[in-house]
């Protein structure tokens, strides 16, 4: 490669507006990473954050955890009232506590308008940055090339030292945050100093610095300066003894396994859970690796040990279904998740299940109840594609195509495929009763798909 002194004045110029370009900082750390959706860690999330959300003062009920399908410890809010969680930390985590920790500091970011805050940040640093870009960009047309490539890095420098400043400063106002909403919530801080511990354990197992030179050039405080400023005012706060709350433990512990199970290769699974671990963790991981491993009668054995356990838990219910549904014994997985669907009042993403395997039996004397089950399960979740899918079968089956259209579409502008969505949409609206609701619904998803395709087409 050669040095950027010898480019020829127009290449250099064509390198400077490329810099431009990639100077434009954006952020949207979930749009290339998968959400898994599961009732179970969904509830727990819920639960886990409850308390917190209240301490917070924000609004009951407005504030979502999306999980992530990413291994790495990280969770973060990238707008709105959302807070997305990395499967990664799940696993990292030993304690629902130190979830909570975590779920404190990011609905700190929330309550401080962070992401706004970002925003105006980013655009600041580009200020900075395209500054400097003109200025390198005259001092080239001048002649002077050194001193155009000495603006611009001089420049690209100061931008992102002013937003890693920036972003530092917000982390570490959010952590006393994080701290205030553990402690309104009556809930102990060590769970938070705890994973703070854990995360410079592994900063330094993987060579990071811990230095104070190496401040400049973080997005986050140094972990053990976070440590010490939060340890004296986390243990003298009158939570700092409160017991663990032994329910939502056990329930984590469950989860943490299941997610494991789930995502991890099967050996993985069978060496972190061997068969000599009968706890309900343990037999929860190995149920789902046996599944992927193909070993139907061994998963379906951890199955039966936990429903012998707990006959009426509808994750356990949903579990077993699953498997069965999966390995083609759809009229046995009938059973169990018919009877989850029931315990939990058509839970969204259970009932979805529950409705796919009425629709696998290929019965058509079953598909008036996968109906019912259906449109319960997207009148209480409408981000369900799964089972919009699903009842767009069953539509289409008895003939009913608008509303099979309709059902489509909404999945479609789910998974982002919105010119598809705009063509079901409108052909649903123009079969549909006019000023019906689903008439309305359809006018809807086609002025959404319409504007996503025009933002798509601006961008």
């Amino acid at each position: 490669m050669r040095p950027l002194q010898n480019l020829s004045l127009t290449r250099f110029c064509a390198y400077c507006l490329a810099l431009l370009a990639s100077s434009l900082i954006t952020l949207n750390p979930a749009a290339a990473q998968s959400i898994l959706r599961d009732a179970e860690t969904e509830a727990l999330l819920r639960d886990m954050t409850a308390p917190l959300v209240e301490a917070s003062e924000l609004e009951p009920g407005n504030v979502d955890i999306v999980l992530i399908n990413d291994p790495s410890i990280n969770a973060f809010v990238a707008g709105g009232q959302v807070i997305y969680v990395h499967a990664g930390l799940i696993n990292a985590a030993e304690t629902a506590n130190e979830v909570q920790g975590v779920l404190a500091h990011e609905l700190g970011h929330i309550t401080a308008g962070h992401v706004v805050r970002f925003n105006e940040r980013t655009t600041a640093a580009n200020g900075i940055s395209i500054l400097s870009l003109l200025i390198g960009v005259g001092a080239a047309l001048a002649g002077a090339g050194d001193a155009a490539i000495g603006a611009i890095m001089a420049g690209q420098r100061a931008a992102l030292g002013s937003f890693l400043a920036f972003n530092r400063n917000q982390e570490a106002s959010t952590d006393l945050a994080g701290a205030r909403y553990l402690s309104g919530a009556g809930i102990s801080g060590r769970g938070m100093l705890k994973f703070f511990d854990r995360l410079r354990d592994l900063e330094i197992r993987r060579g990071f610095s811990q230095g104070d030179e190496a401040t400049y050039t973080r997005t986050h405080p140094l972990s053990g300066d976070r440590i010490q400023t939060l340890r004296d005012l986390l243990q003298e706060d009158a939570a700092w003894d409160a017991p663990d709350d032994a329910e939502l433990q056990e329930r984590f512990l469950r989860v943490r396994a299941k997610l494991f199970g789930y995502l991890a290769e099967p050996r993985r699974t069978f060496t972190m859970y061997p068969e000599s671990d009968t706890s309900a963790p343990a037999r929860y991981a190995r149920a789902y690796a046996y599944h992927k491993d193909a070993q139907v009668e061994k998963a379906l054995a951890e199955t039966d040990a936990l429903l012998a356990t707990d006959p009426d838990n509808p994750y356990f219910l949903e579990v077993q279904g699953q498997i069965l549904l999966e390995s083609g014994r759809v009229e046995d997985a009938l059973i169990p998740l018919r009877r989850a669907t029931d315990i939990t009042l058509n839970q969204p993403l259970i009932a979805g299940m529950f409705g796919h395997a009425l629709i696998a039996t290929e019965d058509r004397d079953n598909y008036a109840e996968a109906e019912k089950v259906l449109r319960a399960a997207v009148a209480k979740d409408r981000f369900n594609p799964f089972a919009w899918y699903q009842l767009g079968v069953v539509y289409a089956a008895k003939g009913d195509i608008p509303r099979a259209k309709l059902a489509s579409a909404e999945q479609q502008v789910m998974n982002r495929d919105y010119p598809q969505a705009l063509r079901n949409a409108q052909a649903a609206e123009a079969g549909l009763p006019v000023g019906s609701p689903d008439w309305l619904r359809a006018q809807d998803v086609a002025l959404q798909a319409r504007s996503e395709l025009e933002r798509l087409r601006d961008q």
